[in-house]
């Protein structure tokens, strides 16, 4: 494929969808191939133990449209999902799984509040039964909580501007937070409602043993949010509590040790617990703000230069 730009890039994890990435790439030229935008798929192979790699190449030899990404491992959707956007050629990505469980036909609405420039990023809202909705329901619900996102899906396909990819750390899972850490860069979000589809080929890569781990990204990303830019605003305002809680307890002391000639071991201990604790979390308020400097100058760097890291392809 030639290395013009186009307007729309849709970016396609696959991991064993041998048996669906000829549907849904036929299913994205007929609902593509008739818009009024340019457009390319990139589809990344994560790891695929199934054919999906021989099926891959035979496609993008009908296909001029069509970009083949490989990892040579699984490394997850969020790496995926990074690969794809930097051999994309598009000014809008669009994050679409192989699965069929949302259809190309829908892509195009996705698509357009950003065309019409009413939008940075355009989130699905499922719309049908699911399995996993109790899951899906809390999740959104904390992160509005949390947020303040007021969005109703925050963990469905999504369309969003090109530079909005460079704001999310390359970190495992944290695709699912690429809504509220564009909002919080002050990008503007709005929703489509998207159908949602059951699953005819392959099984679903979410396992129960993600929601722990999810819950703790879940409150990583919230910590980053609030207190990255400023640590000393959280490990400065513990440390002092700390430390002055630790002062009065030692004037307590003082005053039941001299004046009534009291000792009292555990109220010393807590003087010293107390105390010791404040000023290592003053430590860490301070090597925190050297570390968030450090990455400010890192992002103005990578804004910058725009560098792009190079990706295996077929």
């Amino acid at each position: 494929m030639s290395q013009a730009a186009v307007d729309v890039s849709i970016l396609v994890p696959a991991k064993d969808e041998a048996d669906n990435l000829a549907e849904f790439v036929a299913q994205c030229a007929d609902a593509l191939g008739k818009a009024r935008f340019s457009f390319e798929v990139v589809i990344v192979n994560d790891g695929s133990r199934d054919e999906t790699a021989e099926v891959l190449r035979r496609l993008a030899g009908e296909y001029p449209w069509l970009v083949v990404v490989t990892h040579r491992r699984q490394r997850g959707i969020a790496d995926a999902l990074r690969s794809a956007g930097d051999a994309a050629h598009g000014d809008i990505f669009v994050f679409y799984p192989a699965d069929l469980q949302y259809r190309p036909e829908d892509i195009p609405t996705l698509v357009q509040p950003i065309l019409d420039g009413e939008a940075d990023m355009v989130t699905g809202t499922k719309q049908g039964k699911y399995e996993k909705a109790l899951v899906s329901a809390v999740y959104n619900r904390l992160c509005r909580l949390l947020f303040g996102v007021q969005v109703e899906d925050l963990n469905s396909v999504k369309a969003f501007r090109e530079e909005v990819m460079r704001s999310v750390p390359l970190r495992p899972d944290w695709h699912r937070y690429m809504i509220v850490i564009a909002a919080a860069d002050g990008y503007r979000l709005t929703s489509r409602p998207v159908p949602l589809y059951p699953r005819t080929a392959g099984v679903s890569k979410f396992t129960w043993t993600r929601i722990p781990i999810g819950l703790f990204d879940l409150l990583s990303v919230w910590f980053q949010l609030r207190f990255g830019r400023k640590p000393m605003l959280f490990f400065g305002v513990a440390g002092a509590f700390l430390f002055l809680v630790g002062f009065l307890a030692g004037i307590v002391a003082l005053v039941l040790r001299f004046g009534y000639g009291i000792g009292f071991r555990p109220l010393l201990n807590l003087v010293e617990t107390m105390v010791i604790s404040g000023i290592a979390l003053f430590g860490f308020g301070f090597v925190g703000e050297l570390i968030a400097g450090l990455r400010e100058e890192n992002r103005e760097l990578a804004k910058a230069s725009r560098d792009r890291s190079p990706t295996i392809r077929e």
